[in-house]
């Protein structure tokens, strides 16, 4: 089995901006045990701006992009050190990858890309993978790492993609606004409702919402690739979900819509 696991800023840093280290401890140790069982993972992470923001004691995101570089750049080395320390507690070696907007979008760069990556994995290395944040200009962003953490999926031919938030999952209408809302555990296929209801938070460290995890869904299941939004609060929660159990919302592939929604995933 293929994972590609996608982490928020939310997830992994306190509202400080420093690192939640008990959380981010867990979760290493979580998805090394996951590796040892056999399954090929690919983490995807936020988190770089944020903890930056953190270490440089800034009490707010950077609003110039030069800052916001910068932060980048002090918040990359942090967390890398932390991933290589951590891991390799478990003996598993990861590498750095960082990617822009024209590395996804020209097919050659494209292409290097995912022939690294596949290479990686045969190496049984775990591939840490960030938007570049500081050189990517905001017009030549990718946008977000939900949207990122889709086009990985897709790219390594994924079997499930899973990202971890500061949410449940996808509700059917705001549920900062609306106590009512209920949560979606199953989406065959997306439409425009779905959208509508997404009128997800920004968080003062991160910058995604629940519509650019609608459209890491929407480039993940395109791919054959099943997706599943759930709160990262708790790391445990990724054996729930490999065991198929109802944790979250879970977007289906077309290949896989016809399947029992609580199947699980054979690791």
């Amino acid at each position: 089995m293929r994972l590609v696991v996608k982490v928020g800023t939310s997830t992994l840093a306190h509202s400080t901006g420093r690192l939640n280290i008990k959380r981010v401890e867990h979760l290493c140790k979580v998805l090394s045990d996951i590796k040892n069982s056999g399954v090929e993972l690919v983490f995807v992470t936020s988190g770089a701006i944020g903890v930056g923001q953190g270490k440089l004691s800034m009490k707010e995101r950077p609003s110039d992009l030069p800052t916001t570089q910068a932060a980048a750049a002090v918040g990359q080395c942090e967390l890398m050190y932390t991933y290589d320390k951590l891991f390799g507690l478990y003996n598993h070696t990861v590498a750095q990858v960082l990617v822009t907007a024209d590395d996804i979008g020209d097919e050659i760069r494209k292409d290097n890309f995912m022939n690294t990556m596949l290479r990686l994995l045969q190496l049984d290395v775990v591939p840490v993978i960030n938007e570049n944040d500081s050189v990517s200009a905001r017009e030549c962003v990718i946008g977000d790492n939900d949207t990122l953490s889709g086009i990985v999926a897709a790219a390594v031919n994924a079997d499930l993609l899973i990202i971890l938030s500061d949410v449940q999952g996808l509700y059917d209408s705001n549920p900062f606004t609306n106590p009512e809302a209920k949560l979606l555990r199953v989406v065959e296929k997306i439409g425009s409702e779905h959208f509508a209801a997404a009128e997800g938070s920004v968080s003062k460290l991160g910058t995604g919402g629940m519509v650019t995890k609608l459209q890491a869904a929407q480039i993940a299941t395109a791919a054959g690739c099943d997706m599943v939004i759930a709160n990262g609060m708790n790391p445990d929660i990724l054996y729930d979900i490999l065991e198929g159990k109802e944790v979250g919302t879970k977007f289906l592939s077309e290949k896989h819509r016809k399947r029992e929604v609580g199947y699980d995933y054979d690791i």
